[in-house]
């Protein structure tokens, strides 16, 4: 028996993901990170924006008070989330940003203990310290290299960036019986247009004199493959599943990273390194336990 619909949109969802890290390190040799996250924005909302029109609208409950935390829905992701990972990834390699998306499922499942009162077993809290450790070796035992000039800044950063990505799905879950996947997947994309298009006017930004193919057609692919394709099967499937259980398919990010990494950007990582990535995994593994 196959798995059920909401898990496998799930699952699509974190191989789009997990291709997310290295795309980003190709296109950030090419134009400049605040002009990638604008085109990334622009286009996923110009794709839900031609979504709704055909769907002849959605499905809103609006209650007062709620644009609070709509508001807040979209500043932390995917403003502050792309800001803390695109910085992220000028520092460290992807291979290490994939492996620190690990720290997720134990954000976003003590989250859901503490703000959705989701049970958070004995097991989960273990799981969380092994993998914890793990990153911290991960992130002291990195060596400046091509592929990670700061690896400890580069990994904290995607750390902050983990965090906002638990805070965003505790969002989504509480709004998810008055507003439709395709809605909450919308307004973070359009806020997302709206800040990134403001920061094209900060000092330094540089503007693109030209567009390479591979580079624009990337880009293309990130903002409807990634951000309207990865953030609307997930939304769509955590209104529908436990946060810890849909939170524990972030699991295979990692593994998927690594091996993308290692197969188009020739990343490796040291032996240590290599066992800091184990004792994340096992940590992950024991938090997974029934």
């Amino acid at each position: 028996m196959g798995l059920p619909v909401p898990y496998l949109a799930i699952l699509t969802a974190m191989f789009l993901w997990s291709s997310t890290f290295v795309v980003l390190k190709l296109v950030f040799a090419v134009f400049d990170p605040m002009v990638v996250l604008f085109a990334r924005m622009l286009v996923a909302s110009l794709c839900l924006g031609l979504l709704i029109w055909l769907r002849g609208g959605v499905r809103c409950d609006y209650r007062e008070g709620d644009w609070k935390w709509l508001l807040l829905m979209g500043l932390i992701e995917p403003c502050l989330y792309f800001l803390f990972e695109a910085n992220a990834l000028r520092y460290t390699s992807a291979s290490q940003a994939g492996m620190i998306t690990s720290a997720m499922p134990f954000l976003a499942s003590l989250g859901a203990m503490l703000f959705l009162h989701e049970k958070l077993g004995l097991h989960k809290w273990l799981g969380m310290l092994v993998s914890c450790a793990g990153i911290v070796w991960l992130t002291w035992s990195g060596h400046p290299d091509s592929h990670a000039p700061n690896p400890l800044l580069g990994n904290l950063l995607e750390l902050a960036a983990m965090c906002c990505s638990a805070a965003f799905v505790l969002i989504v879950k509480k709004l998810s019986d008055r507003y439709s996947p395709l809605l909450m997947t919308g307004m973070p994309a359009l806020m997302g247009c709206l800040w990134f298009g403001a920061g094209l006017l900060l000092p330094g930004v540089q503007l693109p004199h030209a567009f390479p193919l591979m580079p624009s057609l990337l880009i293309l692919y990130l903002g409807a493959g990634v951000t309207l394709g990865a953030y609307g099967l997930h939304i769509w499937a955590v209104t529908r599943v436990p946060v810890s259980v849909a939170a524990s398919f972030n699991n295979l990010i990692p593994v998927m990273t690594v091996l993308s990494a290692w197969a188009v950007l020739g990343e490796t990582l040291s032996p240590m390194q290599m066992v800091a990535c184990l004792l994340v995994l096992a940590g992950v593994l024991v938090g997974q336990r029934r």
